[in-house]
């Protein structure tokens, strides 16, 4: 390994012109790709093969109409006279009414042809009662059920407070823009000069546009300063930002040019620039501060370039490859976005590598003897590798945890452990209105109907019965028998049938819940109807499905909690081989794998305190976590801990190797690795934690995670716990069975053979 990226590193050095010209070719074709070829994004949570996706595919093969709730585009105009009156009176209808004009005259919401008008919410309710009372008369149905019936559809709340007018959009999700949420919002004006509450909320409300752009910036600035303060040099602080600007922009026009040809999140590229943008900048660090210490061993350039890629290229490539492994396997997962998340962040990493081992030492031979130019005063740059550097404080750290191990063990996992604690009450949500900032329009249009009409009503479950196995004359019975089930669970204020196909084989059931579309009581009324439905089939030869927001909901946590074990299982054990290359050894592998559960633990316990239960009152809106951010976490941290462990450990491997004694190892690997580590997680956390001041919830929550994650890492458990654990074991940390030693390819990711012969490898 080392040999063959030592003879890249060379000739990127020598044929500067070349492969500097190519990466820029690259970056222009991507480009010109993400200018003509790209596609919108979307906030789509379809998940192919549960439950809830089930209902909805049948319900558009038998009445071809369904839509995914979570995505429908639509405004919800939501009325609210004053308090004690209510909107039948004539001075607000007629006020409502003018709204209505308004609304018909925007583009996009104008109707599709044959499509029903749009209605005053007073008018629909007394059309509503009407329809309900001629219906049940012809079938004789009871007064009160009639009454309930009517009230749970109806879009005037029981008191007349409250009205909705539902408007659908003509436009895809991914087209609203902040004009047209404009146009609806001023339609709105009328009923606003007659004394009426007005917000506009529905999906439409959201908004859809890619977060991003100054979080990026201000990490890159954070960068920058650490990089002036680690090399003290304007030049070689401008080397890192350089590549992974060139390697960022390469990736993130490339995943903007991928969206012309697959439906992806609008969190992909974000989520993609967030990590592909913290390695990038670590790992061509991690080369740059190995170039500057071959300087002070030889005054080839060239020489030092190829020694540098050769050894910390080496280690560049396995961090790469773990992080890689943990992101592509959330395919293992088996929800679309995710692993569509997984492999655009992946690629921007392999981008990343492929940048620091070739670009990076392109630009050193463009930079030839001012890659240390500009030097900054008053900054300390002394190479601590230097036979006459002063002590480090990295040094002095070290041979205190190798004279004291278990203080450093026993006090880091304490640490961590009491960090980990409120973990235990972690509870997941998918993003929606109901998780949205109180302060936005749409979150108080949720709100309010919530008063006005019941929890349920933001929530509404929907009900898919197929009876095409019962015969023609019992299918309404037996659509029958299905209400009466749903009515018999508990928190169900009301089912009703609002459709059924022209074959009569197949019922729509509307289910308004007692409860929020988030309470736990809605959760379980879904796995209670789904737990019925077996005991309806066998008696009545009805099936039925459930479909909704909560029912979507819980089909993910359930995915997430099946796909989580075999998830572990495929990363770490793949990750493990990779380290057993890299370190020849298996508890160092071990104990990597260990140190990064309690990292995060650690990580699950700060985001649940801070961003579910308001710790410190740093956030204003509390709410569950998103679904699948823990797995995706998990991912993410796994690869990013084991950088840090290649990259520390990888020193003390190679002190090891060299003929030094194992406590002696810890101590040099650590004094030599300790500062680029320190500068790469602070780098990391920057570029993270970066991305809290962004609105949206989800990348506030994992960029926070994320930017925890590093430092719980890097801080506590690369730079303590690992190097008590190291004392600890003494020679017995690198011990290899002798037949796996045999096995086990040597990938000389130490340089070994660089030193004893590196006239050979010119």
């Amino acid at each position: 390994m080392a040999t063959y990226l030592y003879r890249i590193g060379r000739f990127a050095y020598r044929r500067k012109g070349i492969v500097l010209g190519l990466w820029l070719a690259i970056l222009v074709l991507a480009g010109v790709g993400a200018a003509t070829l790209s596609g919108p994004t979307a906030n789509s949570f379809n998940i192919p093969g549960t439950p809830a996706q089930a209902a909805l595919d049948l319900q558009e093969e038998r009445f071809g109409n369904a839509e995914d709730p979570l995505t429908a585009v639509n405004a919800e105009y939501v009325f609210q006279a004053p308090d004690g009156q209510t909107l039948d009176t004539p001075q607000y209808t007629s006020a409502i009414d003018a709204t209505i004009a308004e609304i018909e005259k925007v583009d996009a919401a104008k109707p599709a042809e044959g499509a029903p008008p749009l209605a005053n919410p007073v008018a629909a309710n007394q059309s509503t009662i009407e329809r309900y009372t001629e219906a049940a008369a012809e079938a004789g149905t009871p007064a009160d059920e009639v009454a309930a019936d009517a009230a749970a559809t109806s879009p005037l709340s029981p008191d007349g407070n409250v009205g909705t007018v539902t408007v659908p959009i003509n436009v895809e999700l991914a087209d609203v823009t902040d004009q047209i949420r404009t146009e609806l919002d001023e339609a709105a004006q009328p009923a606003r000069d007659a004394g009426l509450t007005v917000l506009l909320g529905g999906t439409v409300a959201q908004d859809t546009a890619p977060p991003g752009g100054t979080s990026e910036l201000v990490g890159l600035a954070v960068a920058a300063v650490v990089l002036l303060i680690m090399f003290g040099s304007a030049a070689a602080a401008s080397l890192p930002l350089i590549t992974a600007i060139v390697g960022i922009g390469i990736s993130s026009l490339a995943i903007t040019t991928a969206s012309g040809f697959a439906d992806l999140s609008t969190f992909t590229p974000v989520l993609a620039i967030m990590i592909g943008l913290a390695v990038a900048i670590d790992y061509s660090l991690f080369i740059l501060a190995r170039y500057r210490h071959e300087l002070t061993l030889t005054d080839d350039r060239e020489e030092a370039v190829g020694r540098s890629v050769g050894t910390a290229g080496s280690a560049v490539v396995f961090a790469g490859a773990t992080v890689l492994i943990a992101l592509v396997a959330l395919r293992v997962v088996g929800i679309p976005f995710l692993s569509q998340m997984g492999l655009a962040a992946g690629f921007a990493v392999f981008i990343a590598v492929l940048i620091a081992l070739t670009f990076l030492p392109a630009m050193l031979g463009l930079y030839k003897n001012k890659a240390f130019a500009g030097k900054i005063k008053f900054v300390n740059t002394a190479d601590p590798e230097s036979p006459d550097a002063k002590p480090t404080n990295g040094l002095r750290w070290a041979r205190f945890l190798v004279k004291r191990p278990a203080v450093g063990l026993i006090g880091g996992i304490v640490l961590l452990g009491v960090i980990a604690g409120p973990a235990t009450g972690l509870s997941l949500a998918l993003p929606s209105i109901a998780t949205s900032d109180p302060s936005t329009p749409a979150r108080q249009a949720y709100d309010i109907v919530d008063e006005g009409f019941g929890p349920g009503r933001n929530g509404p479950l929907l009900v898919i019965a197929d009876a095409s196995n019962v015969a023609e004359a019992d299918r309404t019975a037996s659509f029958g028998k299905v209400v009466e089930a749903v009515v018999e669970q508990s928190d169900v204020t009301n089912a009703q049938i609002i459709a059924v196909n022209p074959a009569g084989d197949t019922a729509q059931i509307l289910v308004t819940p007692s409860s929020s579309p988030n309470s736990e009581q809605t959760k379980d009324l879904v796995a209670n109807l789904r737990d019925a439905e077996p005991g309806v089939q066998a008696s009545d030869g009805v099936s039925y499905g459930v479909t909704g927001q909560t029912a979507l909901e819980l089909d993910v946590s359930e995915r997430l909690q099946d796909a989580l074990i075999p998830y572990l299982a495929v990363v770490v054990g793949l990750a493990f081989v990779l380290l057993m290359l890299v370190f020849r050894s298996i508890l160092v592998p071990l104990t990597a794998t260990l140190g990064f559960l309690l990292s995060v633990l650690a990580t699950f316990g700060a985001t649940v305190f801070i961003f579910q239960e308001g710790g410190l009152g740093l956030i204003s809106n509390p709410q569950p976590i998103v679904s699948f951010m823990p797995i995706f976490l998990i991912g993410v941290v796994f690869g990013l801990a084991m950088d840090y462990q290649v990259f520390l450990v990888s020193r003390m491997r190679e002190e090891f190797v060299h003929g030094a004694a194992a406590k002696d190892a810890v101590v040099n690997g650590f004094k030599y690795g300790a500062r680029v580590v320190t500068s790469a997680a602070i780098i990391m956390i920057s570029v993270f934690a970066a991305f809290i001041a962004e609105p949206d919830s989800f990348i506030k929550s994992i960029g926070f995670a994320l930017a925890a994650a590093v430092f719980f890492d890097a801080f506590v458990v690369r730079m303590v716990l690992i190097p008590s654990v190291m004392a600890l074991l003494g020679d017995k940390a690198w011990w290899l069975p002798k037949w796996l030693d045999k096995v086990l390819p040597d990938v000389d990711i130490e340089g070994a053979k660089l030193k004893t012969a590196p006239e050979k490898t010119a």
